[in-house]
């Protein structure tokens, strides 16, 4: 499998000579990330994972966590714990919850997904129950701090990291929060340049 990052949080899976999946094409992320995608799989509905626009007359099957608010959007409604296949790739749903903002602000429905051992959390640190491969670590957010990337890369004790949710952090910052994951996990941790793969 060929993984391509996008800007934030947004990414492309394609197979050799098969299917095109992708993740979270939000309003940041470039528009050819969605060139010639199967699926689309998204997290939460917020802006910085979904973008309409992008969505709108594109031909690929959506996915979205069942009860989010995804208006204009037709998708096929996703829960916590289903497994399914979609441009050919194997995927299970996890979570279910957008991780906590700050006190009592409303949270909305999150899904994290593990596709053929890759594992796209969205905007949440949930450790899934099956072992990951490749694990998608967000990087900054509102949401969260670096000690907290930290324990989730540790609670899941991938063989790889890379670094997403970036969009809004500049080069040193970036660079601190990868250093920081690697030192304290010890496992490989990269972060992608927008269109980079791996």
């Amino acid at each position: 499998m060929r993984l391509i990052k996008y800007t934030h949080s947004c990414v492309r899976y394609e197979q050799p000579g098969g299917g095109v999946l992708v993740i979270d094409p939000g309003i940041w992320s470039e528009p050819e990330a969605l060139r010639g995608a199967d699926a689309v799989l998204i997290s939460h509905e917020h802006a910085d994972h979904i973008d309409p626009a992008h969505l709108k007359d594109h031909p690929a099957t959506v996915y979205a966590p069942a009860d989010a608010d995804l208006p204009g959007v037709d998708f096929v409604p996703v829960t916590a714990g289903e497994t399914f296949t979609a441009a050919g790739f194997r995927i299970s749903a996890h979570g279910g919850r957008h991780a906590l903002i700050y006190g009592d602000e409303p949270n909305c429905a999150n899904l994290a997904y593990l596709v053929d051992g890759v594992y796209h959390p969205g905007d949440s640190l949930h450790v899934p129950d099956a072992p990951v491969e490749t694990l998608l670590v967000p990087l900054h957010g509102s949401w969260m701090r670096v000690s907290e990337a930290i324990d989730f890369v540790r609670a899941i004790a991938p063989e790889r990291a890379f670094g997403i949710h970036d969009a809004q952090i500049n080069e040193r910052g970036l660079e601190g929060a990868v250093g920081w994951v690697e030192e304290k996990c010890g496992a490989p941790m990269r972060w992608l340049a927008p269109g980079e793969s791996a």
